[in-house]
């Protein structure tokens, strides 16, 4: 498919955010260097000084409940393009990412959603496992997490209905969703991400953790019960 082609997929970033404001700027330069068409910042009641450090780097909106799942929501209904890309606030965007975007998208139409692979910004053999498992997951699987930087054709994202709106678990519950819509892509460019969680909370501590509530959850219990065991500290 031609280059032009390409290009007339306008792909939107949006951010959920919450007590962003030492890294919301570098998420939002990250998805204006790779070529984002469009960049909304969905603040969810910040106590700090996110919106308004946002606010001179993106669009902002203000959603009326905390959540990634309600927010995420929020700025696909302010979306205007063809691919909404969700972009955690403590990840960042390689330079290729939206072209690779793009490219998947329209030389592939029974593609309908994706993900990145990652790259932890850690040194150590550990966080190269981490990597490795994320993406074998993601690439088996069709699973993806929020971390690996979701997207999805904005047509397909509203026809399934958005994200469920639970307080936990809304990236697996969607990519479930989607999997059942069409072929699932893992790209190539690496999404560099944050280890502040894993250095928090310890690596093997919140990877069996999150085996486990993943279990729990495939077993039929509420997301929205689980939660208070993911503590969502910053």
């Amino acid at each position: 498919m031609l280059e032009w082609e390409h290009a007339l997929l306008k792909v939107s970033v949006i951010i959920p955010v919450l007590n962003e404001e030492l890294a919301v700027v570098t998420a939002i330069e990250s998805a204006r260097c790779a070529g984002a068409d469009e960049i909304i910042v969905v603040d969810g009641g910040s106590t700090d000084r996110t919106a308004s450090v946002a606010a001179e780097h993106a669009i902002v909106v203000v959603a009326p409940s905390r959540g990634r799942a309600a927010q995420q929501n929020v700025g696909a209904d302010h979306a205007t393009g063809d691919v909404l890309l969700f972009l955690h606030a403590d990840c960042c965007l390689n330079s290729a990412a939206i072209v690779e975007v793009r490219n998947s998208l329209a030389s592939d139409l029974k593609a309908v959603a994706g993900c990145f692979r990652q790259r932890i910004d850690k040194s150590g053999f550990v966080f190269r496992c981490l990597e490795a498992g994320n993406f074998l997951r993601a690439a088996v699987l069709k699973t993806a997490y929020g971390d690996q930087a979701i997207f999805v054709r904005a047509n397909t994202f509203q026809s399934v209905g958005c994200f469920p709106v639970i307080k936990f678990m809304e990236d697996l519950f969607l990519m479930k969703i989607l999997r059942k819509q069409g072929t699932v892509v893992v790209l190539k460019s690496r999404l560099l991400v944050s280890a502040r969680r894993w250095e928090r909370r310890g690596v093997f501590r919140q990877t069996l953790r999150n085996w486990c509530l993943i279990l729990a959850a495939q077993l039929g219990v509420s997301p929205d019960s689980l939660v208070r065991f993911y503590p969502n500290d910053r």
